[in-house]
């Protein structure tokens, strides 16, 4: 029913059953009153009774008006008054509100939502009813609508058009609901509408007028412009991007870098300053911004920024003045202000000036990039920071200035190294600063960065060491195999004619056995000097890593484990397998003995692009394409002046006795002599990394990867006797002594040469073919490879072996291209030779 108050009749809808309880007062009295009366008229006994009686009904009163009040159909007055005062603020509140049930039925309306939903019969009408027209007003009341039946809160804001009741083109409304909870009755769910045509029409004309403030800001006189703390243009005006040459609408919010407008040594001075927690500061530069087309503006920055409470910076408001000539004048001494100011900052030499107390009074961007210092600027209170903060020494510096406070000449410039962790080499002169000005400067600074000079200097001094050890190792390795050559036959002589039961047989196993891990560690110089012998073949390294795996397992012991990391379509390389393999035994067997209580060996391949190659910075090596092994432990790691020498033949960390010093510098050889490079990362107590880049080999159609070829392994000879004529040429007496003594107990007849000349006059004496010749590739008058074309002339088709301590490619480009030979490595055992000598007569 209507609701009965002080408001007109029919200005709210109340539907909600509320329970009267002025009755039940009246009952009460009623029965009071009845009482008090038969009292007055009964005698005494029936007085008792009454009263006895009364009293119980007055308990079981208060028992039931208690549980009413508790159920809430009996309520006080205070909690009327306060849901009459409730309902008046609904009843008088400015937007629509409207209780609806979950049938949609209204069960309360105030005048604000009767004031447009009123219908022709009386009954307000539903929201749903109100919103009515395009397809997206009805999409968000049905959302609404949605929300309410789930119990969830909605908010819309719906433009309709004509507005609500017809009295404006069109109106904005705010809908909301909400749902009601009634504690086990029906759920209901209020909905409210507000109308914000006003609010919408004030946003509007804030939003005009900030279109105004910007159009007013982008055609100013001046130049505008915010940068982050990353260096990147948030926002450029239009005058700015006209004198830049750039398209404002192209550039947009980001797409602009302040490297792109100034050089990076004063980006990185523009970014690194500093304040206390919420201070602003502001700096004053003269420099050259770059146009779009390379051309420089010259122009004055005030360069504005405020500090967060934690310190970092924010963006900056940047005001740009433009100094061209013809913008505010061309005065002759503004001119030359602005020349001196352009050559003053963008000179690659670093300059500063300082006083008589040794504080930097001001410096150029160079100096500021350099050294890391933010000099005082004419804004900027008290000194600026001291010269000798900028160094690691600051003596031979402080000599330098007194000797300028003197007047001395000829100060000789200084080798000093920066400040910092990571500091670098400067050279750095001292004039003196001639009359002292208003900043009271004494002495300028011109500082030279030398740190990259420096590096390449102690590189070509590396790789000079490198090559000249190199090639010692490598005339030592030569000389060395003729001797042990000699000693491995004449042992394998002695041994021939004695029995395994003989005294002195075990006597020669030990000579030769030695003569042999000697053999061993001449190889190693070779692999160093680059020198030996490689067999090159087209591998998968994935496949050859897994073959590897058990054997690595077995050398790494149980306390170290293996994790092996196989890149996907890992591309192809051109290399000696077995040396391959050495080259991960020496860095595993390295990392093993760098791990003594256990730790982790990781193996990964990969493949590295020509521009990954190029990112990398490794020392010397070109952009190509590269496959990656890297072989990293979680060792004790190595400081950095025993990676400079890790490389070096014989240096070694190890006890005496338990290293040579010979396996990284075998690994070096080998891969620089596979064509590839070696890159280490090592820092104490962090592990180690070696990081090797073979080249990619793409196989021609012909070649077959992974195959060996059937040549490739040889069966001995069974029988290793033999007929034909050799001719022996070795200029090592002892040498060729024993190979032709072995040879002959072969069957073969032996001819013999100290050296190529000698083995042509025995030719031409002869004046017939041999059989075979075997010759030595290094002899004095006439080497190997002479000999062999001199041959050719006479017999082409001369069978030739050559033995040598040398790689085969270190004399093969000596030949003519194609020429066929078979080649045996020094030092070899006789029976080597003599199986060699069997198959190539055989062919």
């Amino acid at each position: 029913m209507a609701h009965q108050g002080d408001m007109p009749k029919g200005s709210t809808i109340d539907r909600s059953d509320r329970p009267g309880h002025f009755g039940w007062v009246l009952m009460l009295v009623a029965v009071l009153v009845g009482a008090a009366f038969s009292i007055r008229y009964l005698n005494g006994e029936q007085t008792q009774f009454l009263i006895l009686g009364l009293l119980a009904f007055f308990a079981m009163a208060g028992v039931f008006f208690l549980f009413a009040w508790a159920i809430g159909v009996i309520q006080f007055a205070g909690q009327t008054v306060r849901n009459d005062i409730t309902k008046l603020m609904a009843d008088t509140a400015g937007e629509g509100l409207a209780v609806i049930d979950e049938d949609g039925r209204i069960l309360y309306a105030n005048e604000s939502y009767l004031s447009f939903a009123r219908s022709d019969t009386g009954e307000p009408r539903p929201v749903e009813r109100l919103f009515m027209g395009a397809p997206e007003v009805s999409e968000a009341i049905y959302r609404l609508a949605q929300a309410g039946r789930e119990q969830r809160t909605g908010t819309e804001e719906i433009r309709l058009s004509p507005s609500l009741g017809g009295a404006q083109e069109f109106g904005w409304y705010r809908v909301r609901v909400r749902p009601m909870p009634r504690g086990g009755r029906r759920d209901t769910a209020l909905w409210s509408i507000a109308d914000i045509t006003h609010e919408r029409e004030r946003q509007e004309n804030v939003f005009q007028e900030l279109q105004h403030a910007i159009d007013y800001l982008d055609h100013a006189p001046a130049g505008f412009l915010s940068i982050d703390p990353n260096g990147s243009i948030i926002y450029l005006n239009a005058t700015l991007a006209t004198w830049l040459d750039y398209d404002l609408a192209q550039v947009g919010s980001g797409g602009l870098n302040l490297t792109d407008i100034l050089p990076r040594n004063v980006v990185a001075m523009m970014t690194s300053f500093t304040g206390d927690p919420g201070t602003v500061r502001t700096e004053t530069f003269d420099l050259d911004l770059r146009r779009r087309n390379g051309q420089f503006l010259p122009a004055r920055l005030y360069h504005r920024i405020a500090f967060g409470q934690d310190g970092h910076m924010g963006a900056s408001r940047t005001l740009v003045i433009n100094r061209s000539q013809g913008v505010e004048g061309d005065e002759g001494q503004r001119a030359a202000e602005v020349r001196f100011v352009r050559f003053f900052n963008n000179t690659p030499i670093a300059i500063a000036t300082v006083n008589k107390a040794s504080r930097i009074v001001h410096a150029n961007a160079p100096f500021s990039k350099l050294f890391g210092i933010l000099p005082r600027t004419s804004d900027s209170v008290g000194e600026g920071p001291s010269i000798f903060d900028s160094f690691r020494e600051s003596g031979p510096l402080d000599a330098a200035l007194k000797a300028v406070a003197e007047n001395r000449g000829d100060i000789a410039p200084l080798e000093l190294q920066t400040a910092g962790e990571s500091g670098g080499s400067v050279r750095v002169w001292v004039t003196p600063a001639g009359d002292t000005g208003a900043d009271g400067e004494t002495a300028i600074l011109y500082a030279l960065d030398t740190t990259d000079f420096r590096k390449v200097e102690e590189q070509l001094a590396q790789s000079q060491k490198m090559n000249a050890v190199g090639q010692l190792a490598g005339g030592v390795a030569h000389d060395f195999n003729n001797v042990l050559q000699a000693i491995i036959g004449y042992s394998d002589l002695l041994l021939a004619n004695h029995r395994p039961t003989d005294p002195s047989f075990q006597d020669i196993m030990q000579i030769k056995q030695n003569a042999n891990r000697a053999a061993s560690l001449v190889r190693q110089l070779l692999a160093f000097s680059r020198r030996q012998t490689l067999r090159p073949e087209v591998l998968n390294l994935n496949d050859r890593l897994y073959d590897l795996s058990m054997l690595l397992k077995r050398l790494l012991g149980e306390r170290v484990e293996l994790d092996l990391s196989h890149g996907r379509e890992l591309w192809f390389v051109k290399a000696d397998v077995n040396q391959f393999e050495q080259v991960v035994v020496n860095l595993a067997v390295n990392a093993r003995d760098a791990m003594p209580d256990g730790g982790k060996l990781a193996i990964r391949t990969a493949n590295v692009s020509a521009q990954d190659a190029a990112r990398l910075n490794v020392s010397a090596m070109p952009p190509a394409d590269y496959v990656l092994v890297e072989v990293s432990d979680t060792g004790t790691g190595m400081t950095s002046d025993v990676v400079e020498k890790i490389f070096e033949p014989f240096f070694t960390t190890k006890e005496v006795g338990k290293g040579t010093g010979l396996g990284l510098s075998t690994v070096f050889g080998i891969v620089k002599q596979s064509g590839g490079y070696i890159d280490v990362n090592s820092k104490p107590g962090e592990g180690t990394t070696f990081s090797i880049y073979l080249p990619r080999h793409i196989p021609d159609v012909q070649e077959a990867p992974e195959e060996p070829k059937a040549d490739a392994v040889k069966k001995p000879a069974a029988d290793m006797t033999g007929q034909g004529t050799i001719l022996l040429v070795e200029d090592e007496d002892p040498v060729r002594a024993v190979n032709a003594r072995a040879l002959t107990a072969r069957g073969y007849t032996v001819l013999e040469a100290a050296s190529g000349v000698e083995a042509m006059e025995i030719i031409q004496e002869r004046g017939a073919p041999v059989d075979l010749v075997v010759s030595d590739v290094v002899m004095p008058e006439m080497d190997g490879p002479t000999l062999l074309g001199e041959l050719r002339k006479l017999y082409p088709d001369l069978k030739v072996i050559f033995v040598s301590g040398y790689a085969e490619e270190a004399f093969r480009k000596n030949l003519p291209e194609g020429e066929e030979f078979n080649f045996l490595p020094k030092p070899f055992s006789l029976r080597q030779l003599v199986e060699t000598v069997k198959q190539v007569i055989g062919q």
